[in-house]
This record gives structure tokens, sequence and C-alpha cells, in this order.
């Protein structure tokens, strides 16, 4: 009834953009928090390890609105450097050109695909402070549960006995350790990728995004919109739905014993 048009349309015709924001946040946090966690587990008694710790407790105490608010004061009222909203006016208008064709909606992949990569760029510019907000405590989560993982591993007796045959310490770790720390981890992304869908729509209300969250602020802005906050509701719910399975998918396709269950 607010914005007088069918509830599933409006949902789809900002997906691109919840969607872009929220696949960046998740090729951020998950290589970063798995490598974070790996180099911090064997060297946990060091000062990097201490370094590493400190940050994790800083990045998760920070509610990700409050966080939003402190990087657009610092990077864009002050520095001038990474703007709020998805794009400019100007590279907005070149999106309406006839000449450039909208393929998948996510604006770093079609410029690219339109051999733009200014226009790439310039989301990336755009993606740069929401993505940080979003996957900052994600991360932090998941290198602190790798490093645990890892610090199990390294002290199991395999570990011992690889190194006692002089196997090299990165052969240990990659190709030994990490690969039966991996389970907990996935697990930890699985959690981190269903919040990631949830805390999305607050972020994109920081930094104007003009995602699915543009739908239900205006929808209960004025007149409570219950057709839309119904609609915004199934659809957290299916897309969290389908990343869980997703990932439950490639935990099983990792973990042999997983498989070993599913199969039993």
């Amino acid at each position: 009834p607010v914005m007088r048009t069918e509830v599933l349309p409006a949902i789809l015709h900002r997906t691109p953009a919840t969607a872009e924001l929220t696949i960046s946040s998740l090729l951020l946090l998950i290589p970063l928090g798995l490598a974070r966690g790996l180099m911090a587990g064997p060297r946990h008694d060091r000062l990097p390890y201490h370094g590493f710790r400190l940050i994790a407790y800083v990045a998760t105490s920070i509610p990700p609105f409050i966080l939003g608010l402190v990087l657009l004061s610092i990077f864009y009222v002050g520095l001038h450097w990474f703007p709020p909203d998805r794009l400019d006016i100007g590279t907005s208008i070149d999106l309406n050109d006839t000449a450039f064709r909208t393929i998948t909606g996510l604006h770093t992949l079609d410029g690219l695909l339109n051999s733009r990569l200014d226009i790439s760029l310039e989301a990336l510019r755009h993606l740069a402070l929401p993505v940080v907000t979003l996957s900052l405590a994600h991360w932090a989560t998941l290198g602190r549960v790798t490093r645990a993982s890892m610090i199990e591993e390294m002290n199991k007796e395999y570990v011992v006995a690889a190194r006692a045959r002089g196997l090299l310490n990165r052969s240990v770790v990659w190709r030994h350790a990490f690969l039966n720390a991996a389970p907990p981890a996935l697990a930890s992304t699985a959690l981190a990728a269903a919040s990631l869908v949830t805390g999305v729509f607050v972020v994109e209300a920081v930094f104007s995004f003009r995602g699915v969250s543009e739908l239900i602020t205006r929808g209960m802005s004025v007149t409570p919109d219950a057709p839309m906050a119904m609609g915004f509701a199934v659809y957290s719910v299916l897309v969290v739905l389908l990343m869980m399975f997703v990932l439950d998918v490639l935990q099983a396709l990792i973990n042999p014993h997983l498989r070993e269950e599913v199969m039993g």
C-alpha cells in the first residue's frame, strides 16, 4: 500500500544491492578470518597473537551501526575518501545509458562485463565502508574460532609425529592441522553468513545503500505496511535457509566424518 506496487517485484528489484553487499562481505571475512586464525594458532604465545586478541575483542564489542557512523565521520566527513550510497550521481547516469547493459545487477561485476573498469572501481569505493562495517565482527569471530581449533590440533600426536618425520612446518600446518581445524571454522562461517543476512539491513540504512532494507524503512515510516513487512520477513528467512543449506553441503564435501554421518 505505501509504495503502491507488488511486494515481490519491489523486493527483487532491490535484491542485487543487498546481494552485492552481502557477497562482498563474505568474500572479505572468510579468507581473512581463516588466514588470521591460521597464522595466530601456531604462534599463540607470541606478541602478534596478543595483538590479534585485542583487535578481535574490540571488533566484537562495537555494534555495527555505531561502527558505521564512526567510519563515516572519519573517512567520509573528515577525509572524503569513501562516500555513502551505492553510487554517485555521475556514475548512476552512466548506468542509465543505453550502451550500458545491466546483466547481473551487481555494479562491480556489470562494470567489468561492460568493460567499464571505472564503474567497478567506483562501486568498490562505495562498498568499502559498509563491507568493513558488516564483516569486521564476523571476521574476528571466525579468526578466534579458527585460532582455537588450530591450537588444539597443533598439540595433537599426529602433528608431533609429522614433525618428527621431518616434514616442513608449512606442510604440517596446511596439509594436516588446517584440514582438521576446518570443520569448526566452517560451522562458524555458516553462523556468520546467517548473521550477515539479518545485519545487512541495518548497515544498508546507515550508509543509505538502497537495498531491501529501504522497503521496510519506507514501509514503516508513516503507516505500517503489513504486506511489505510480511514479505520482508519471508524473504529474509528464505535467504538464510538457502545460505545455510549451501554451507551445509560445503561442510559435507570437506568433512568426511560428516559425510559418513549423513550416509549412515
